[in-house]
């Protein structure tokens, strides 16, 4: 597992108007070699019942897979005689600050660039394989081997002799761990695939020169220096290691030869995966993007995150990057980023999982995925056209439903003020005639005073001192026919100098421990803007059901919309009832908000009786800011930031 270094920029008042890009991985390049004692020189095999795989030991040997209603085509394929799986180890460095952060790649300790493939296994029968024998139990988890046969590779990485870190002309390392890549089809145009890396085995090199004794007398001397400093190169995963030592697989001095493995209990925490692109090809997709269509030629970082204010247009970015440490964005910052894309080319790949990764698209002639992590999983899709990826796309992760008519069919009033201010506005609309779906009323929980203005009180009740008669204001709308739409997140704020509250929500959270906690079992208050929050904790059992009883209140006086709003936030540091890896989390974080709001949806509509049940016009509408790959299987409509919006 990877060192994580957490950097809070929350508190500064002055920060630097040109933060600079985060350092990442370089692009991994390294030789594939083919052992010809094991592999055929050529091979046509099936995938499923709908795809084929060609092996070929042409120009270096390489793999392409196509679907067999269009043989010639490639829908993925190798370069020859590169490795197409690579692994790393190195520490990550998180920035961050209300929202917006900075992932980065630091001292990279170890990189496997080179690769063997040693055999291509194609099991027709899942019974008649003993997956005991190639170790394969991890990869057997969770597979659909139903459409057999199904395809295995396995080799092994490995890094060059180096000698840097022994200081002797006389000693040399070098790291190899086993791999191994799964292909297996899922539907009728999509082939999965997972590449899981095993533990690294170090390697001792001796100079052809140099005596087995000499060798082994300036390695027990490193041995006791590298003890006295209680750690090695590899100083950050020393506590991993010293437990076990340094253990040799020799007996004595005269059977050190030439080459002695190293034991260690490391894992790789960077996993690469390389494959062929042509120079001409356009890349679409990665979720809500605001800065480009074509990705060609970037490196596409998939983070849920602050959109970012100007985002590079000056002098917004320097004024937001000033007061608040990379606020500002920058091109690729988003809310809803999604690990898939699709081509010119129509080619189509995403990743499924949640762990940060980065696409690589700066090589005119290939891709390289990086994903942190000692394991990669996603899918190939077929298609003929963008709309036919598009719909295999949604086929496996899900469909956002169908709206209510109300909802388009006239313009949705979003503004703030307290019921009169609504109904002097409602009474100018009408004079001109103009067709209302809704009022969105964010302010209808209050508003407070802070040294940025005017803001919401985090507490999801009504406000009556803001909105006096609130239901039959309500009525009055939907006697005309136009819904109220209202607005919440997942946070909740302190509600101590709120002086009309009927609920404390905070507090209620707080007693049924349902809220994010930081490394003391406390809640975590999270800045934003000008006071701090708790997040609830989104994987306890007990949240869904309580959030969704807040939202029967707000419905139970005739709401029929609002803004589930957030979702970026959740801090890389926090403390899950799940226990899972927060970074992971937080990209599954609005996911797991739009699946609470949607469940609600669809459990209210089961439980209308009479004109609610039969009446379309009834249905509830909820819209996101953020979201991630899966976030059309469970959100309804999607906001698009109001960041840089100007009006006259």
């Amino acid at each position: 597992m990877s060192t994580l270094k957490i950097t809070k920029k929350h508190h500064r008042h002055l920060n630097n108007p040109f933060p600079s890009t985060p350092t990442s991985l370089p692009f991994i390049q390294g030789n594939l070699f083919i052992n010809s004692q094991t592999l055929p020189p050529n091979q046509n095999s099936p995938l499923g019942k709908d795809f084929q795989l060609l092996w070929s030991t042409q120009s270096g040997g390489y793999l392409s897979i196509s679907h067999l209603s269009h043989p010639s085509k490639s829908l993925w394929s190798t370069i020859p005689g590169q490795a197409f799986i690579s692994a790393a180890m190195a520490e990550t460095e998180v920035e961050e600050s209300r929202g917006s952060f900075a992932i980065k790649d630091r001292d990279v300790h170890l990189v496997c660039d080179h690769q063997s493939i040693e055999n291509i296994i194609l099991i027709n029968q899942f019974d008649d394989f003993q997956l005991d024998y190639l170790d394969l139990d991890h990869l057997k988890t969770n597979s659909k081997f139903a459409d057999s046969p199904v395809l295995i590779i396995t080799g092994h990485i490995f890094s060059k002799r180096t000698k840097k870190w022994l200081q002797s002309s006389s000693i040399y390392r070098s790291a190899s761990a086993r791999y191994w890549v799964l292909f297996d089809q899922k539907e009728n145009n999509q082939i999965g695939f997972k590449v899981k890396i095993g533990q690294p085995k170090f390697q001792l090199h001796h100079h052809p020169k140099a005596s087995p004794s000499t060798s082994l007398g300036r390695y027990r001397r490193l041995r006791r220096k590298l003890r006295r400093q209680r750690k090695w190169k590899l100083g950050w995963c020393w506590f991993l290691t010293r437990t076990k030592g340094l253990s040799i697989n020799s007996s004595s001095e005269e059977e050190l030869g030439e080459s002695n493995v190293v034991e260690t209990a490391l894992e790789f925490n960077r996993v690469c995966l390389t494959y062929a692109s042509e120079r001409n090809e356009r890349f679409f997709g990665f979720g809500e993007q605001f800065s480009h269509m074509d990705f060609k030629g970037k490196r596409v970082p998939i983070f849920v995150q602050e959109q970012g204010i100007g985002r590079g247009d000056q002098p917004i970015t320097f004024a937001a990057n000033l007061v608040s440490y990379r606020a500002g964005g920058d091109w690729s910052t988003t809310y809803a980023p999604s690990p898939f894309y699709m081509t010119s080319k129509m080619r189509s790949l995403y990743l499924e999982g949640y762990n940060y990764s980065v696409f690589d698209l700066t090589q005119h002639d290939r891709v390289q995925l990086q994903i942190h992590g000692n394991a990669m999983q996603g899918r190939i899709l077929h298609g003929n056209s963008p709309l036919e990826i598009i719909e295999h796309f949604t086929e496996a992760i899900g469909r956002p439903p169908e709206l209510p008519e109300w909802v388009i069919s006239g313009a949705v009033v979003g503004m703030q003020g307290g019921t009169e201010t609504v109904r002097r506005v409602w009474d100018k609309l009408r004079t001109f005639k103009v067709p209302i779906s809704a009022f969105w009323l964010q302010d209808w929980v209050g508003q407070r005073e802070t040294f940025i203005g005017s803001q919401l009180w985090w507490n999801w009740e009504v406000d009556v001192t803001r909105y006096p008669g609130w239901q039959q204001l309500v009525k009055d709308l939907s006697k005309h026919y136009i819904k109220v739409m209202t607005y919440c997140n997942p946070c909740l704020a302190l509600m101590d100098e709120k002086p009309n509250k009927r609920r404390n929500l905070f507090e209620e959270a707080k007693e049924l421990d349902i809220l994010v906690k930081d490394d003391r079992g406390e809640p975590y208050m999270v800045p934003n803007t000008a006071f701090d929050v708790g997040m609830l904790d989104l994987t306890h059992p007990l949240t869904a059901n309580w959030f969704k009883q807040i939202l029967q209140e707000m419905v139970d006086d005739g709401v029929r919309g609002w803004m589930a709003d957030f979702g970026e936030g959740l801090p890389v540091d926090a403390v899950l009832y799940s226990g899972e890896d927060p970074i992971a989390a937080h990209n599954r974080y609005p996911e797991l908000w739009a699946q609470i709001n949607r469940e609600f949806v669809e459990e209210w509509k089961s439980h209308c009786t009479g004109k609610e049940r039969e009446d379309p016009q009834e249905d509830l509408v909820f819209f996101m800011r953020a979201g991630f790959r899966d976030s059309p299987k469970w959100g309804m409509l999607f906001w698009e930031g109001d960041q840089m919006v100007l009006s006259n």
